[in-house]
């Protein structure tokens, strides 16, 4: 009985944890202007970017090229703020982490392949992705009849 309440308690928190972060971070999205087209060029042809090393060039191209589409950086932001409200709702606890898998992975994938060297960056979004991966596991014998049929037809 102890033990149900203390993962009930879990739950709670890593729903509060992840819908928070992602919250944070879709409205984030929203906070700074869209860079112009030429903006990028400007900055290359004044010489901003000479003394940037290779790794963080890599990351500025990254997010630049998806601010540059028009509409993905918002679309990732808006996605991002749903998926928080459906999880902090707790209600739409499931639904929301469901939804949740593809930008935790993106995010994870993001600092592991674009900045490894930080360490703390990658445990958090690493704990992102663990909690999304517990909030789904939990509700395992809600969505297992999804995958495992009994019958053939």
């Amino acid at each position: 009985m102890k033990t149900i309440r203390i993962i009930r308690v879990l739950n709670i928190v890593l729903s509060l944890f992840l819908g928070g972060m992602l919250l944070q971070g879709g409205l984030k999205k929203f906070s700074g202007p869209m860079p112009t087209p030429t903006t990028q060029l400007e900055a290359i042809k004044k010489g901003e970017f000479d003394q940037i090393d290779p790794a963080t060039l890599k990351i500025k191209n990254y997010i630049f090229g998806m601010k540059q589409t028009g509409y993905f950086w918002q679309f990732l932001g808006i996605s991002e703020v749903l998926v928080a409200l459906l999880i902090l709702s707790q209600v739409f606890r499931f639904a929301g982490a469901v939804m949740a898998v593809p930008v935790t992975i993106q995010i994870f994938l993001f600092h592991l392949y674009l900045e490894p060297h930080e360490t703390g960056e990658l445990l958090e979004t690493g704990g992102l992705l663990a909690a999304n991966v517990w909030l789904i596991g939990f509700e395992y014998p809600r969505w297992k009849h999804l995958i495992f049929t009994t019958s053939i037809v």
